[in-house]
């Protein structure tokens, strides 16, 4: 059984960053991440319209912690509580001890090392935490800048085309912990 509690909400720290729940404060930042079409030409998700748009996504993010489904960060930088991107684990399998990442970042903060440093914080954390076997990423095959923050995560392309969408494209990381035993 993995470990899915998530009261009080797990806050993780990097030398950089500090990565907290979203709270509504944050709409004005989800609402650019989710209007950004930039950002948003490789997901399959409706587009905010409107800063009410970004706090109803907020709620249900939330609303979804608090029922153990996922776990949603709120990416800021240490030295100033700015959201600049957000990243996620959801799909949890008690079945299988797998879970799936997401995330996104502001354009401006793009190419920083910012996201490497979220994605390794967020994979340690359901490695040995919440002890996940296999974390799965699943992206359209267009967007070389996550392919290749994932490869260079040591994620590896699952070389399986996915079943609802042909433009996806998923890799999987495994726990190397798991592989000692």
């Amino acid at each position: 059984m993995l470990n899915g509690t998530f009261t009080p909400f797990p806050i993780l720290t990097t030398e950089r960053l500090t990565l907290r729940q979203l709270v509504i404060n944050d709409e004005q930042e989800i609402f650019i991440l989710r209007s950004d079409h930039e950002i948003n030409k490789y997901l399959d998700r409706q587009i905010s319209k409107t800063v009410d748009d970004a706090r109803d996504f907020i709620n249900k993010v939330n609303d979804n912690i608090n029922k153990g489904n996922s776990l949603y960060w709120a990416i800021t930088l240490s030295d100033k509580n700015i959201l600049v991107g957000t990243i996620c684990l959801f799909g949890f399998s008690n079945e299988n001890y797998k879970c799936e990442i997401g995330y996104e970042l502001l354009t401006t903060f793009q190419g920083q090392g910012i996201m490497k440093e979220a994605v390794e914080k967020v994979v340690d954390y359901a490695f040995n935490t919440i002890k996940v076997k296999k974390i799965e990423a699943c992206l359209h095959r267009d967007n070389q800048s996550s392919i290749k923050l994932l490869e260079k995560l040591s994620f590896r392309n699952s070389n399986e085309p996915d079943k609802t969408n042909p433009d996806l494209i998923c890799y999987h990381l495994k726990n190397s912990t798991d592989n000692l035993k």
